[in-house]
């Protein structure tokens, strides 16, 4: 993380976070503290594990909003009450498995809850200029599959599968919003996210690292050969804090950028080197049980160095290093 100069801008800034408890979100909404900002988190579920989060959740420091994206009263509410000036939309139903065991509810969170929440933006914009940037959480998932990579920003958005549909609608009606009604929203397309403050553990990093701190064999969940691009958490919040000024100082309406690592790394080679930095003398199960996942991906992020003075800081080996060692402190 850079220092405190990189985030002296923030101080006393009015912050909505959506998906606060999400690692991107816990991460985010960590910094923004830290750096002085006046943060409102919105929470749907509070689960037990919940506890490892972040102090801010228990020491008073953020205002703690109980709700659903779905509750368009609520938002409308949240941002005129709290006279929100920036919003980082990352709340939705993240898990691809998930989104097919249910693509209602998936559907419902991350494409009604996107709608919802622009439109309050849209309709309290007409009465005050408050906003002054919107980052909404996209995905790689949104392009879809393609036979051409690193997808490219003007590449067309073809999610098939419930998940990937709900990020391709999520990203199109950003768009929409900015360049229809000049709302101040930046779009975030991101690869595999990882780092401390992941509890999704039938996510592959987390996952595996449990597993072998509880001295069982990891076990991948697909063939093993699927290519992404792992991307460490302090590098995404920057990102997103990175659009929200840019967005803000150069009018981006509706524009979106890739952000990744630039390293492609095959789901048995993350997991082989989580082994190796653990120390384990282990061999993971290949259950080739994944279905509807797209086989390869990864980003081009010219535009988000060209555009935004954007790189990435944190390599594989160092961010899973990090990685390690808070769920060591967490889990033992």
């Amino acid at each position: 993380m850079e220092g405190m100069e990189r985030l002296a801008g923030w101080e006393g800034r009015r912050v909505l976070v959506t998906g606060a408890t999400g690692v991107v979100g816990l991460n985010l909404v960590n910094t923004l503290v830290t750096a002085g900002s006046e943060v409102t988190a919105l929470v749907r579920d509070w689960v037990p594990r919940a506890r490892h989060l972040g102090a801010w959740l228990e020491s008073g420091t953020v205002g703690i909003v109980r709700g659903e994206l779905e509750d368009y009263c609520l938002l409308e509410r949240t941002l005129a009450e709290y006279e929100i000036e920036y919003v980082f939309h990352l709340g939705a139903q993240t898990i691809v498995p998930v989104g097919n065991r249910s693509p209602v509810s998936t559907f419902r969170a991350n494409i009604e809850g996107t709608w919802n929440l622009l439109e309050a933006c849209r309709v309290l914009g007409m009465y005050d200029t408050t906003l002054r940037a919107i980052c909404v959480a996209s995905s790689d998932k949104a392009y879809g599959s393609s036979p051409v990579l690193p997808y490219t920003e003007d590449m067309p958005l073809a999610g098939e599968h419930p998940y990937d549909v709900s990020k391709s609608c999520t990203d199109l009606i950003a768009q929409s919003y900015g360049r229809t009604y000049d709302l101040p929203v930046g779009i975030a397309r991101m690869g595999n996210i990882y780092g401390p403050g992941d509890l999704n553990f039938n996510r592959i990093v987390p996952g595996t690292i449990r597993s072998i701190i509880e001295g069982r064999a990891p076990a991948i969940r697909s063939d093993g050969t699927p290519v992404r691009e792992y991307f460490y958490v302090g590098d995404a919040v920057l990102a997103y804090l990175t659009l929200a000024e840019k967005t803000e100082r150069q009018s981006l309406r509706g524009e979106a950028f890739n952000f990744s690592s630039g390293e492609k790394r095959s789901v048995s080679e993350v997991v082989g080197e989580i082994i190796r930095l653990m120390g384990a003398d282990m061999v993971p199960e290949i259950l080739n049980t994944g279905r509807h996942e797209i086989q390869d991906q990864y980003l081009a992020i010219e535009k988000a160095r060209r555009v935004l003075g954007w790189e990435p800081a944190v390599g594989l080996s160092d961010g899973m290093q990090r990685t390690i060692a808070w769920y060591r402190e967490v889990l033992s």
